[in-house]
This record gives C-alpha cells, structure tokens and sequence, in this order.
C-alpha cells in the first residue's frame, strides 16, 4: 500500500486500500461499483459510506434502476430492514451528489457571468 500522511491517516488509509483492491480486481469500474454497493447494503453502511461510491458508480455508468436492481437482488439474503436502510441511504448520498453538482454549476455559471 501507499505511504499513509500523518496529516489524515484515516483517509489514506482508505484511499489505499481502496486503489490497491481496484488494481487487483478484475471487474470493469460498473461491475465493480455495483458489487460495491451490493456490499455495503450487506454491512448496513451508513449513508456517508454510500456517499463515497454513489458518485463514482454514477461516473461508471451505474444507473438508478442497476442500484434499485441490486438492492432487489440482494435482499432476500441480507433481509428487508437493510435493504430499506440501503435505499434511504443511497437516496441521501445521491441528493447530496446532486446538490453538490448544482452548486458546481452555479458557480461556473456565475464565474462565466
């Protein structure tokens, strides 16, 4: 793994862990974010950690109707409550995305002015 800065250990911790599993991995970035997000419904993420897939899964080409497929697919194994949590919470991150994205535009809408 990479060095991890003594400044935010956690998330470089994180981010390297992260790249070293996408480096190994063998799946395409869709196949990868999908079985992402498959997971963390299986965990019962937070929305936070939702938050730090949804985007890229988005960028992947991860629709809505693939994230609402996986949760249908998953929750005869990991249960109803978790896949309720899940949606609520891929709902949350998603909103948060696109309020970020909105603030985004509107400022290069205000810095084109």
């Amino acid at each position: 793994m990479t060095d991890v800065s003594p400044e935010r250990p956690l998330l470089d911790t994180l981010a390297a862990m992260t790249a070293e599993s996408v480096a190994r991995c063998g799946l395409d970035a869709n196949s990868l974010l999908a079985a992402r997000i498959a997971a963390l419904a299986a965990v019962g993420a937070p929305a936070a950690s939702y938050l730090l897939h949804v985007g890229a899964a988005m960028d992947a080409g991860v629709t809505v109707e693939q994230i609402e497929n996986i949760l249908i697919a998953v929750a005869p194994i990991v249960g109803t409550p978790r896949v309720t949590d899940a949606a609520l919470n891929v709902t949350e991150a998603l909103g948060i995305v696109i309020a970020v994205l909105e603030d985004e535009l509107e400022a290069e809408e205000e810095e084109a002015q």
